[in-house]
């Protein structure tokens, strides 16, 4: 089965590239932006396994690294996305966007 797929991924600063570079080269992979890539991905069984299993056997999985994949839900044809490996952070954008603030009022 084929699946067109979005991966986007955090290694760190030590992670290796190489051998995420050689895997989405080798998936015919198309470069879109710093760390995501998009992707026709051929698999069988299902689909969240079958890549996470893939891609622990082809680079090196550090602590660090975080793999994110946006998919088409088969069944609902909905956009999805989750991590496979790793988890959310914090946002580096937190605490840009202008707060409301509570009026404080003093009484005696």
């Amino acid at each position: 089965m084929k699946s067109a797929i979005w991966i986007s991924f955090d290694l760190g600063v030590r992670g290796d590239y190489e051998g995420i570079y050689t895997w989405l080269d080798r998936n015919g992979a198309k470069e879109c932006g710093d760390s995501v890539a998009f992707l026709n991905y051929e698999f069988s069984g299902e689909l969240l396994n079958a890549l996470k299993k893939d891609l622990e056997e082809s680079f090196e999985i550090s602590k660090k690294t975080r793999i994110y994949v946006m998919y088409r839900e088969s069944d609902a044809m909905k956009m999805k996305g989750q991590f496979i490996i790793g988890g959310r952070k914090a946002s580096p954008w937190e605490g840009y966007a202008a707060q409301l603030s509570q009026i404080d009022a003093d009484e005696t």
